[in-house]
C-alpha cells in the first residue's frame, strides 16, 4: 500500500533476562545516558561504571528475578501487547513498531527496518505520558540521532506528552474503579522521581519553585514534569471523586535528597504513623507494570507501611493492555495524519 505511515512506540527498556550480566549491561547503558545522570562526562563515567553498576547489578538482578514472569519482563510483554493491539486498531494504512530506549529491541535496529520500509511518514510516540528529559527527551534524541544519517528523511511527527488526554485519564480511572476507593484511608499518586535540577532546567529563570506547578499548567511550565504530574493527578482525582484532602502527590525511586519531594516512601511511612490502615497507590507515570510498580510499590512500600503499623498498600494496576489505553494511542496517532 502506498503512502503507509510507520508508527514507532518507545518504552524505557528492560534487561534481556534477570541474570547479573544482563542487568549489568542494562544499567550501564541506562545510567550512562547524559540525560539520565546529567553531570560532567568524566564524573558520570566514574560514578556509574566504578561505583553504581558494580554494586547495584547483583542486588538489582535479585529484584528482577522476583519481577520476571512466565512471559518474561512485564514491561516488554505488555509493550508488545500494545503494539499488536494498536496495529489491529489502526489497520492496514499503518505499520506499528516497538523499540526500547535501552536494550532490546533497540531504537537503531527498529529504525533500520523502518528505513527499509520507505514510509511516507513516521509518527514517534514515546510511552511516557508526562514529558521529562530523562525519558521522552532521551528517546527522541536517540531517534533523531539515527534518522539524521538517513539519505531520505520522511515526514516526521513527534508526540512529546499526553498527560491530560481524556482516554489516558479514563484508562487509569477504570483501573482505579476496580477497587472500592472509599475503603481506603488515603490515596497516593506516586510518580517516578527526578533530580530537582532537571525540572529547573525547563525554566528561563532556572527555578521550578518560582512557578505554581502544583496548581496549574501554563505556557512557562507546560513541559515541567512536576507540573504535568500534578495536572494528571487533578484530572484523575476529579474523575474518581477523590477530595483533595484524601490524596497526596509524591515521587519515588530517588537517589539522594535533592530529588522531587515529597518522597513516596516517606509519605507511606507517615500515613501508617497517622494510624491509617489501608492506602491505595496509583503510578500514572508508568503505562506498563514494571520494577517500580510491582516491586517498589507493591512489595517494598507494603513492608514500610506494615513496619509502621499499617496493614495494606494496594497498587492500582497500570494501563498495560487496557482497551481505553489502546484507544488513547490510536487517537494520538490519527491526530497526526
Amino acid at each position: 500500500m502506498k503512502n503507509k505511515t510507520g508508527v514507532l512506540l518507545i518504552n524505557l527498556g528492560t534487561p534481556d533476562s534477570p541474570s547479573v550480566s544482563d542487568v549489568r549491561s542494562y544499567l550501564s547503558q541506562f545510567l550512562n545516558d547524559p540525560r539520565v545522570i546529567d553531570i560532567p562526562w568524566l564524573s558520570r563515567k566514574i560514578l556509574v561504571n566504578l561505583i553504581i553498576v558494580p554494586f547495584r547489578a547483583p542486588k538489582s538482578a535479585k529484584v528482577y528475578s522476583k519481577l520476571w514472569t512466565a512471559n518474561g519482563s512485564p514491561l516488554l510483554y505488555y509493550s508488545n501487547r500494545v503494539k499488536e493491539l494498536l496495529q489491529q486498531a489502526l489497520g492496514n494504512e499503518f505499520d506499528v513498531h516497538l523499540a526500547m530506549r535501552y536494550k532490546n529491541p533497540s531504537i537503531p535496529d527498529v529504525l533500520e527496518k523502518m528505513r527499509k520500509a520507505n514510509y511516507a511518514k513516521i509518527v514517534v510516540l514515546p510511552m511516557f505520558p508526562q514529558y521529562a528529559s530523562a525519558s521522552t527527551g532521551s528517546a527522541l534524541e536517540e531517534v533523531l540521532r539515527v534518522i539524521r544519517k538517513w539519505w531520505v528523511i520522511p515526514e516526521l511527527k513527534v508526540i512529546s506528552q499526553y498527560y491530560d488526554h481524556p482516554d489516558f485519564i479514563e484508562g487509569f480511572a477504570q483501573r482505579g474503579r476496580q477497587h472500592n476507593i472509599n475503603e481506603y484511608d488515603h490515596v497516593l499518586f506516586s510518580y517516578h522521581g527526578l533530580p530537582e535540577r532537571q525540572v529547573d532546567k525547563v525554566y528561563a529563570d532556572g527555578l521550578c519553585a518560582n512557578h505554581d506547578c502544583e496548581h496549574e499548567v501554563t505556557e512557562e511550565n507546560k513541559f515541567c514534569y512536576k507540573a504535568t504530574c500534578y495536572a494528571t493527578t487533578r484530572l484523575l482525582a476529579a474523575k474518581l471523586g477523590i477530595p483533595q484532602e484524601k490524596y497526596t502527590v509524591c515521587f519515588q525511586s530517588r537517589l539522594d535528597e535533592k530529588w522531587l519531594k515529597p518522597f513516596s516512601d516517606v509519605v507511606v511511612a507517615d500515613c501508617a504513623k497517622k494510624g491509617m490502615k489501608k492506602i491505595l497507590v496509583f503510578s500514572p507515570a508508568f503505562t506498563a507494570d514494571c520494577l517500580e510498580t510491582v516491586i517498589e510499590i507493591g512489595e517494598e512500600y507494603q513492608e514500610i507501611f506494615h513496619k509502621h503499623g499499617g496493614e495494606k498498600v494496594q497498587l492500582v494496576e497500570s494501563l498495560n493492555d487496557h482497551p481505553v489505553w489502546i484507544r488513547c494511542l490510536q487517537d494520538l496517532v490519527l491526530r497526526e495524519r
